[in-house]
């Protein structure tokens, strides 16, 4: 296996950038990357970023860790946060790679406990001709193609068809051959649930004061820890948040730029619009624009 230390991580395979669309999830088909690859996809990792890849067809020779194996069609491969991976698929393999950030995992599997977020090895399932099985695949096909559209209330039905297929995951994970089940770190865990509260919160604009109190640790402890799990500050991670949901709004809703502003808790919209461009780049007028809305 190579050195750790040599080992690219990415945001996505070949790319330093974050994808251009504002949400935590990103989904495309296995050939739309490994096409532009010959196939292969060179180890690398992920940092908080976790990721699902479903063959509906053909086979890949994976590489995880210091472990290969061999995966083929109707099989699902879980494939947590700086796990190094690699694949070599077949030609024209037909299937979908869906990348989720752990804000997202914790906020969707919150009912279910933390046992995605605390995943350390990766897991692999097959499915069977069973009926459960059956509407996994529609979930995986109806995500793609709820992802690639710009209907009303997308980002709900996303949500809800991710849901369906991490139960699923969450139902079969103590089955999985490639998986050993650990308990987190507590360090793990305090920014899982740093997350979670984020996700209830990031709309009050409260300090890292606030979030590392509601812990019991301090807010330089709180600050890294997410160093360490998602290679951000926390306050980094907050503004993100914010972002995100800024971002959502300005291209899914007809909400003017105030309307966006006092909706993710800023009072004085000339003071969003300063926030959005110092961190964006663009003005949210301008970012809409490029969207297309």
């Amino acid at each position: 296996m190579a050195n750790v230390g040599s080992i690219p991580v990415y945001k996505l395979y070949g790319e330093q950038d974050p994808w251009p669309t504002p949400e935590m999830v990103h989904c495309e088909s296995i050939a739309s990357r490994s096409r532009l690859h010959n196939w292969h996809i060179k180890p690398h990792q992920h940092n908080g970023l976790f990721q699902i890849l479903y063959l509906h067809s053909g086979s890949a020779r994976i590489q995880l860790d210091d472990k290969q194996s061999l995966m083929q069609g109707g099989q699902v491969l879980m494939v947590p946060q700086i796990c190094i991976h690699g694949f070599e698929f077949d030609r024209n393999t037909v299937g979908h790679v869906v990348t989720l950030a752990y804000p997202l995992i914790s906020k969707l599997t919150r009912q279910m406990g933390d046992g995605l977020v605390a995943l350390t090895h990766p897991s692999l399932h097959t499915l069977g001709e069973d009926e459960e099985s059956a509407h996994i695949r529609m979930a995986f096909a109806a995500l793609d193609a709820e992802y690639r559209a710009t209907a009303p209330h997308r980002d709900i039905l996303i949500e809800a068809l991710l849901g369906a297929i991490l139960v699923w995951l969450t139902r079969h994970a103590m089955q999985a051959p490639l998986m050993q089940h650990k308990e987190a770190p507590r360090g793990s865990r305090h920014v899982a649930r740093f997350c979670e509260l984020l996700e209830e919160h990031y709309s009050q604009h409260y300090p890292v004061a606030y979030y590392a109190s509601q812990l019991g640790i301090t807010a330089a402890h709180l600050n890294l820890l997410c160093r360490q799990n998602a290679d951000k500050s926390a306050l980094d991670l907050i503004h993100e948040r914010v972002l995100l949901e800024a971002k959502r709004n300005l291209v899914y809703t007809s909400m003017t730029i105030s309307e966006v502003s006092y909706a993710i808790g800023f009072s004085d919209p000339a003071y969003f619009t300063r926030f959005f461009k110092r961190s964006v780049g663009q003005s949210p007028k301008d970012f809409r624009r490029q969207a297309g809305t």
